[in-house]
Parts: structure tokens; C-alpha cells; sequence
């Protein structure tokens, strides 16, 4: 084999301009070596040894010791409201962009390394990476994908003999993120805010030439569509974070991706007992990120995202703003049509329809008022279909309610076998459980070894399955998780 690399990255996003960020290498660290590595994703990537990537040289291309082919390594600007206020200026403070490749189904993925050192955007901060975040991430990423939701991936996390100082000392780690695209809500307030109107309007149609090129229209209009089409993949991400109950935690606009990608896994946690006021974030005090208000905030977002395009829109102010106005006022039914659509399916209901949406709303108070797991219930429910003992079971928890879901489903065309398969595509078996995943983190922090969470992520990839190892990691916490908290991990 030539030892002249045959991968290689482009760096469509460095070649807007150096107003859009900072170009910058990575920090080397010491003794590198690979903790996790993502095969399939690397497969799809083309990081292979038949590419020219060998398998030694992994912890020195993805700890930024070594650039890869093509690499021009970038620092983004970008701005962003962080709990509802607004930062001119974040950026990334700990990252590095290190370009996009084509992967095997022909689309373009940028990789980032997280955790590479500081750039001109740390803010006083190390730009390091803890270890224990960088397994979460990689762990949730994972999983999320598992589960059928939009999200970056992690390729890698390659530790060193660095040391990070937060709560405590950890050894310090760097993961490789992928992504379709590293654009947020953030990256357009950033030239909003500076009123530059031409690297605004160049962002704009970078973004919709690389995740909207149905949008052809060359007029003002077509930035219209960006925010109606953005608002659609920002409905269809936070139904399904609904779906499997997941938390983001910090759904600041800087973590809103406009690729309708889930970014940023910090305070991220999955809901047990169902509650829509849910918080596990320690810095979410007010509740502002609560489970049941993800979808009042993505709009909330959107709002934001909608007011930087306002310029691009119509020279006519008071047009533009009705504009952007008519389509943010739509996200509401927009968002309503697209959750009931996805509950009926978790409960094996082909048709929504006011009795369907009634059965919705009755099953969501009855789940807040008995305090009931949310996965573990929809799970009695898909199995009742088909075993005596989780009917049993599903009457005990919901009683009359469980009676007329049943009479409902009788007057459907489809088969109980059919609103099974239903509610079994939709329904996980397992989900990252909060305190699976910390038990998880802290084998893997005490014993320097990645075997417990790849033995985790080894069910978490079949989430809609029943494998051998399956019930080690579906039980709920015996104490509940309700003081449970997670942190960002800068």
C-alpha cells in the first residue's frame, strides 16, 4: 500500500472568509492514544487504512498531533443567546474545524476536533476537553443516532497524559465530532449583530446550497424559505427528542444547528419519571430547558433566527418583519400536527383524528399524575398487544384509560399486529438512562479502560431490540432520578 494518503478534506466553510472565524492548528498533546473509536462512522467517512489512514496513526491525526490530508484547521465565529441573553461574541473556544469529505452515500461531513486548545475565542479558558464528557458525548451521540434522531457523531475519543482541571483533575481527552454541517442560530447573529450585511447574505446561501438545495429561487424570497425550512427541521428534531424523552439541557442559539442536527451532549440527560417541568441541568436554575418547554424555545429560537435574515429579506423593514413573522406564527400547528402524529404512532394509532388526540393528552396527564416511567410505560403498552401479563400490568397503571386505547385500536383497519410493529419502531426498548450512564463514566474514569462503555453502547446501537444483554440496562433507578444533575463540562 502507498504511503501517500488517498483521503482528503476540503474546507468549504475556512473559504468563505476570515471574518468567519480564525485559522488555526490544534495543540499537541502528549502521548496520545485512542480510547473510542467509531468503526462504522469511519467506514462511511472513508478513514481507513485502504485510504491511507493507518491504524497507527489514528491518536495522531484525531489529537490534532498530525493534520490531516487537506486540513486547514478553523476556529468558527459565532455569537449566541445563552439563557435568553445575548453574547456578541462566543465562538469556538476549545475547537477545531478541520474540514469536510464526501462519505459513502455522497454527503458532505465536517469532522471537528473538540477539546484541541485554545483559539482566539477561549476566553481565558484551556480549550481542553474533560474525559468523563467526552465518553458522554460520544455515548449520547451514539445512541441518539440509534434511536433514528438527527444528530452530530463522535468518530473518536483519544485520550493523553494531559491533565484538565474542573471540578476535578481528569485526564483530558479530544473527540472528533461529525457533523452535516457546524452553522447555528448563533453563527447568523454573529454578522447581524455587526450589521454585516454581505457575509450575512454569503452565510445564508451557504447554508441553503449545502442543506436546502431544493431552495433555487434567486430572490430575496429564497431566504424565506431558509427560515420556513429551518423551522421544519427543527419541529420534526424536537418531536422525536419527545419521542425517547431526551433533555438537551442548553438550548441556547448557539447549540441550534441550522443542518436540524442535535448538537452539544453537556447537561444532556434522558427523562425517567415523566414530568414535562423536568430539569437535570445544574445550570439551568430557572427551568428555562425543562422537557415540556423544548418546543416554546426551538420557536423562541427560531424567532432569533428569523430576525437576522430581516435585512436579506426586503429593503422595506416593516415587509421583511411581516415576512418572517407569518412563518414563525405557524410554528405552533406546525409543531401540535407533528407531536400528536408522532404519539399516535407510539401507541399504534395510524390515523389522528380528535378521539386519537384526546387518548394523547388523557395518557400525558395520566403519566404526570402517577409519576410513571415514561420508556418503561410506552413499553407495557406495545407488549399488552400480545402478553397477558403487560395488559395486566397497563390496566393496573392506567385503568379505564388502557380500556378505551383498546377500543380505539379495534375500530382501526390495521391489525393489533400491525399497531404493534407500530409502536415497536417507535417505542425503545432501552434508552441512555442517567444513572446507567454514570455508572458507565465512572468504571471508565477509575479504571482507564473504554470496556464498560462499550459494552453500554454495544446495546444502546440496537435500541429497538431485545438482545441477550438488553435488561442489564433497562431498569429505572431504584431511588428515582429526580435530584439528578448534569454539568456542561467546559
Amino acid at each position: 500500500m502507498s504511503e501517500q494518503a488517498t483521503f482528503q478534506l476540503s474546507n468549504r466553510y475556512a473559504q468563505l472568509g476570515s471574518e468567519f472565524g480564525q485559522q488555526i492548528p490544534p495543540h499537541s498533546v502528549t502521548n496520545p492514544f485512542v480510547f473510542l473509536w467509531n468503526d462504522s462512522l469511519a467506514d462511511e467517512l472513508g478513514i481507513t487504512p485502504e485510504n491511507g489512514i493507518r491504524l497507527t496513526q489514528r491518536a495522531e491525526y484525531f489529537s490534532g498531533n498530525r493534520l490531516l490530508p487537506g486540513s486547514e484547521p478553523f476556529a468558527m465565529a459565532y455569537a449566541g443567546h445563552q439563557f435568553g441573553n445575548f453574547v456578541p461574541q462566543l465562538g469556538d473556544g476549545r475547537a477545531h474545524l478541520l474540514g469536510d469529505v464526501c462519505d459513502s452515500l455522497g454527503n458532505y461531513r465536517e469532522l471537528q476536533l473538540k477539546g484541541s486548545g485554545p483559539t482566539a475565542f477561549s476566553r481565558n479558558g484551556d480549550g481542553r476537553y474533560a474525559m468523563g464528557p467526552a465518553i458522554r458525548e460520544f455515548i449520547m451521540s451514539e445512541a441518539m443516532h440509534a434511536l433514528g434522531i438527527s444528530t452530530t457523531r463522535c468518530l473518536s475519543v483519544i485520550n493523553s497524559d494531559e491533565t484538565v482541571f474542573r471540578e476535578t483533575p481528569q485526564r483530558g481527552s479530544i473527540v472528533t465530532r461529525v457533523a452535516a454541517s457546524h452553522v447555528r442560530v448563533g453563527s447568523f447573529e454573529f454578522f447581524a449583530a455587526r450589521g454585516n450585511y454581505p457575509a450575512l447574505e454569503k452565510l445564508a446561501d451557504y447554508v441553503i446550497a449545502r442543506h436546502y438545495p431544493e431552495i433555487t429561487n434567486d430572490t430575496s424570497d429564497r431566504f424565506v424559505q431558509l427560515l420556513d425550512a429551518a423551522m421544519q427541521k427543527q419541529i420534526a428534531l424536537i418531536v422525536d427528542w419527545l419521542r425517547v424523552g431526551f433533555i438537551h439541557g442548553v438550548m441556547n442559539t448557539d447549540n441550534t444547528a441550522l443542518s436540524g442536527e442535535t448538537i452539544d451532549f453537556g447537561p444532556c440527560a434522558m427523562l425517567g419519571v415523566y414530568d414535562r417541568e423536568t430539569v437535570y441541568s445544574s445550570i439551568d436554575r430557572q427551568g428555562r430547558y425543562a422537557f415540556g418547554n423544548q418546543p416554546t424555545i426551538a420557536q423562541w429560537n427560531m424567532a432569533r433566527f428569523a430576525e437576522t435574515l430581516i435585512p436579506l429579506v426586503d429593503k422595506n423593514e416593516e415587509k421583511a418583519i411581516d415576512k418572517v413573522s407569518e412563518v414563525i406564527s405557524n410554528f405552533p400547528q406546525h409543531f401540535i400536527n407533528a407531536f400528536h402524529r408522532m404519539m399516535a404512532n407510539k401507541l399504534g394509532i395510524f390515523r389522528t383524528d380528535e378521539t386519537s388526540k384526546k387518548l394523547i393528552d388523557e395518557l400525558l396527564e395520566l403519566l404526570q399524575e402517577r409519576q410513571l416511567d415514561y420508556t418503561i410505560s410506552f413499553n407495557w403498552l406495545t407488549r399488552s398487544l400480545s402478553s397477558t401479563i403487560a395488559k395486566q400490568q397497563a390496566l393496573k397503571d392506567f385503568g379505564n384509560w388502557f380500556e378505551h386505547w383498546q377500543h380505539h385500536l379495534e375500530q382501526q383497519p390495521q391489525s393489533a399486529d400491525e399497531s404493534q410493529q407500530l409502536m415497536q419502531k417507535n417505542n425503545p426498548q432501552v434508552i441512555a438512562r442517567n444513572h446507567h450512564m454514570e455508572a458507565v463514566l465512572a468504571s471508565c474514569l477509575e479504571t482507564g479502560l473504554p470496556d464498560a462503555a462499550n459494552d453500554f453502547l454495544d446495546v444502546l446501537r440496537s435500541p429497538y431490540e431485545l438482545t441477550d444483554k438488553t435488561a442489564l440496562y433497562q431498569d429505572a433507578p431504584s431511588h428515582g432520578d429526580r435530584d439528578y444533575k448534569t454539568f456542561c463540562g467546559t
